[in-house]
């Protein structure tokens, strides 16, 4: 059976390259980077060479790139760092279509006394920055914004919210998760004061991440222990994945433009065959401000969790909503967008990558499409 996957922001493959980085990793030089010996030398030599790609990517210092298990630990740690080296009454703003990795956190704070503003989003998915500055107040000690969204592609007007932060003198952060690779990430350009990245979103393994921190950003340490990554995260450094991340930036760095356009080419190429063959069907998401690889599609009198049911075998891909007992759920990012509730139920999210082909492509539509009519019959 020819299986098509249409679901990478939920995770990409590992790049051949990246397996490739890896394997003298997996034998040959097991060294502790903390060791001051033949074998610890060159296992820190390795990490620093990562540290270094990853900040190539960014545009960053390397000494201001910290590795971690993965995006949702880059998020905690930028967000409860913060709030954690702050004493007395503290206000975090975020917005309403974050990812659980950024609003379950803040939703954990509120309980030990943190003030948090969830700012809405217009039916695009888009912040306005002047939300952003009204809610500003003077016991404000971070902002975080998403660059992308995973669900819709929306992308956040992050240079303009970086400039208010900075008059105000707030901490900014981002989760780039879905970004990285697909549109230029540079965080000076960008002006933020923190990052967020995730390998499994960039063909690198799970259970990798890297977070960006600003020199000057006073964070409280996340994980306790010895003095690893500069103070900022105990525990022995993870040398194969954070090879394997670094070799991932490097690619991205190299090849974003070309991936880019055979991601838009992709994506355009089956949300044009869709709207043809289904008619009745609305796009999630702005229409120009998005991730080139994001298609959101609402089909009108499907229930998509059981659509992708009956495709599963041949198609992966994504829902906008989850039905229990018989009701409708859906996605708060959706939900945030005023999204009509028959048009969430009938949403399906569909991510291109590097390796989706024409051929795929034409499949998939057919398998979608032949099964919608079965359905609408």
């Amino acid at each position: 059976m020819n299986r098509i996957y249409l679901d990478y922001n939920a995770s990409t493959p590992i790049a051949p390259e990246v397996a490739d980085a890896m394997q003298p990793f997996m034998a040959e030089h097991y060294g502790n980077p903390s060791s001051h010996h033949w074998a610890g030398i060159a296992a820190k030599e390795a990490v620093e060479h990562a540290r270094a790609q990853v900040a190539g990517l960014l545009g960053c210092d390397a000494d201001e790139v910290v590795f971690t298990s993965g995006g949702t630990e880059s998020n905690n740690y930028a967000i409860k760092g913060a709030f954690f080296a702050r004493q007395g009454s503290s206000h975090i703003i975020t917005t309403a279509v974050e990812h659980p990795a950024v609003l379950n956190p803040c939703r954990f704070l509120e309980r030990l006394g943190a003030e948090v503003t969830y700012l809405p989003v217009d039916g695009t998915g888009m912040v306005d920055p002047d939300d952003v500055r009204r809610a500003i107040k003077p016991n404000t000690i971070l902002v975080s914004v998403m660059h992308a969204n995973n669900e819709v592609g929306t992308i956040q007007p992050i240079e303009e919210i970086s400039q208010i932060t900075r008059e105000r003198e707030v901490p900014f952060h981002s989760d780039a998760a879905q970004s990285i690779g697909k549109i230029p990430v540079n965080v000076r350009e960008m002006g933020v004061d923190m990052l967020s990245v995730a390998g499994h979103k960039v063909y690198a393994p799970k259970g990798v991440g890297a977070l960006f921190v600003r020199r000057g950003v006073e964070l409280e340490q996340f994980m306790h222990g010895a003095g690893h990554e500069s103070g900022r995260r105990a525990g022995t450094e993870n040398l194969l994945l954070d090879v394997a991340l670094g070799r991932a930036c490097e690619l991205a760095s190299r090849d974003r433009d070309s991936h880019a356009r055979h991601l838009v080419e992709m994506r355009d190429s089956l949300c044009a065959q869709l709207q043809e063959k289904l008619g009745d069907t609305r796009l999630n998401g702005h229409a120009q401000r998005r991730l080139p690889n994001t298609l959101s599609i609402g089909i009108q009198g499907i229930d998509a969790n059981a659509l992708l049911d009956e495709i599963r075998d041949e198609v992966a891909a994504s829902a906008g909503a989850a039905c229990h007992s018989g009701n409708v759920v859906m996605s708060s990012v959706l939900q945030a967008m005023d999204t009509p509730q028959d048009w969430a139920r009938g949403t399906l999210r569909l991510s291109t990558g590097r390796m989706t082909t024409a051929t795929e492509i034409a499949d998939a539509v057919r398998i979608i499409t032949g099964t919608v009519e079965k359905m609408r019959k």
